[in-house]
């Protein structure tokens, strides 16, 4: 193991700083949502449409919540069994064994991370600045373009306005988990207060015949409905990505026996239930066909302003807007905060560089792990992640949520969940539904053999500098 993780020079009156639990449940609760939503569930309605044809959209919605809440329910056993910092990083380790393959899977998890994470977040913040620049149309117009293996690159004024966004991201978390606490119970209600308000403006102004105005054999099941359904579950993912925010605070939150599973499952009911009644009572107002024919990325891009000023006005549109930027910068805020602990969780393992392990003295924060997070997130908004935030999800979807649902059916956990830990209602039942709905997402995409070629890239590396790493840093990790 890397001599970092246990400095010769520590001693009993100089211990190395360890995180504090410092996270309420309804915290927790609160760091999910503001995590879940983001801008991605304000601007993803007409692609959800028009991949599914028509109204039966909502289905997407719907699925996309069952499968989240089944996942949910994975997460939970496995953070109350391994309530530590890192989440799916822990779990593996421990779930494929320390010395074994769970080494190999839990680097090779904690190595897609520096990728995927800071391209996730930057999606937020590049989400922000769009949605600002409804004010400063002028900073869209590109100062620099090009493009890096074929991904556009671009900066402009959006660029700066992202970047800022991430450094006030940062500025926020900075400090000690007790006044993270405070503060994410106030960016969750804005957030959860924006959902409501949207809402209750769709269903005042409600159409049934608009709403439920589904075109002939719009339930016909053929190829061309499922692959509508995988791409429409593939983006619902994506807006509901972050209901496991807390397990990646597994050491930071109190009492983790009770909070995690209340807030994995709770954030996917109150958020689930919140998208379903905000998109109904949108597609009540904006017919569907108008969405199926827009191709301007004006109304793509502000469709809830477009909303809002058809039912109220410009001004109501601006308001909108700015509760938008604000619930984007809120899911910048919480995915960098659980995010961050994966790489330190890994460095305190001695299974990533030690660097990556340290704990500021007074805030008992990860703050190199945070920092680095951060400005590698700022890189990531020169690039258009609407080209590769699906290529993302399919990474995720295998080098995480497919190996932990396996993980939860092994032996080993089969065990353990006898001893401790939330236990799932109708145990293996929820954990195969969400393997299936993984499973479906990535076999119905029509580019899956280029999205697994670029997934096995990231593989490749990541086993050569495991190769790498084993042979200068050859200690293997804790007996289990």
């Amino acid at each position: 193991m890397d001599d970092s993780r246990n400095p010769p020079a520590a001693s009993e009156d100089h211990k190395p700083a360890e995180l504090e639990r410092g996270l309420s449940t309804f915290s927790a609760l609160g760091l999910n949502v503001i995590g879940m939503v983001g801008v991605g569930p304000f601007v993803t309605l007409p692609l959800i449409v028009v991949a599914m044809g028509g109204p039966q959209a909502m289905l997407g919605w719907a699925l996309g919540a069952t499968l989240s809440l089944c996942d949910g329910m994975v997460w939970s056993e496995l953070g109350t069994t391994y309530p530590e910092a890192g989440g799916s990083y822990a779990y593996l380790k421990h779930l494929y064994g320390e010395r074994s393959l769970g080494r190999v899977l839990s680097f090779l998890y904690a190595w897609q991370i520096l990728f995927s994470s800071p391209l996730s977040i930057a999606s937020g913040c590049i989400g922000f600045s769009q949605y600002i620049s409804f004010f400063f149309p002028r900073s869209v117009q590109p100062i620099f373009s090009t493009h890096l293996l074929g991904v556009p690159i671009v900066f402009s004024g959006q660029t700066l306005i992202a970047m800022g966004a991430c450094a006030l991201a940062l500025s926020l978390l900075y400090r000690s988990i007790v006044a993270i606490d405070k503060i994410v119970r106030w960016l969750g209600l804005a957030v959860v207060f924006t959902l409501v308000f949207i809402i209750f403006a769709g269903f005042t102004h409600f159409d049934p015949k608009i709403a439920f105005d589904f075109p002939p054999n719009a339930f016909h099941v053929d190829t061309a409905f499922l692959t509508g359904l995988g791409a429409g579950l593939l983006v619902a993912i994506y807006d509901y990505g972050g209901y496991y925010s807390v397990c990646f605070m597994g050491a930071e939150v109190r009492d983790p026996q009770k909070t995690i599973p209340r807030a994995a499952l709770g954030s996917v009911v109150i958020v689930g239930a919140l998208y379903l009644m905000m998109n109904v009572s949108v597609l009540g107002v904006l017919p569907w066909q108008e969405m199926m024919r827009e191709n301007g990325s004006h109304a793509r891009m502000f469709i809830m302003a477009v909303f809002m000023e058809k039912l109220y006005g410009h001004t109501a549109a601006a308001v909108i807007v700015i509760l938008i930027a604000i619930a984007a910068l809120c899911s910048v805020f919480a995915l960098l905060l659980g995010q961050s602990r994966i790489p330190f969780a890994a460095a305190r393992d001695g299974n990533f560089p030690g660097w990556f392990g340290a704990v500021h003295p007074r805030l008992r924060i990860p703050h190199h792990a945070l920092l680095t997070l951060g400005a590698m997130t700022m890189i990531c908004c020169v690039f258009r992640l609407q080209e590769v935030i699906t290529a993302l999800v399919v990474i995720r979807i295998l080098f995480q949520f497919l190996l932990q649902g396996i993980a939860v059916l092994l032996p080993k956990h089969r065990r353990e969940r006898r001893e401790r830990g939330y236990r799932m209602p109708l145990y293996p039942i929820p954990a195969l539904l969400a393997l299936a709905g993984f499973l479906f997402i990535l076999i119905s995409r029509p580019n899956f053999l280029r999205e697994i070629r670029t997934a096995g890239v990231i593989l490749l590396i990541g086993l050569i500098l495991f190769a790498i790493r084993s042979r200068s840093h050859p200690n293997p990790m804790p007996a289990e």
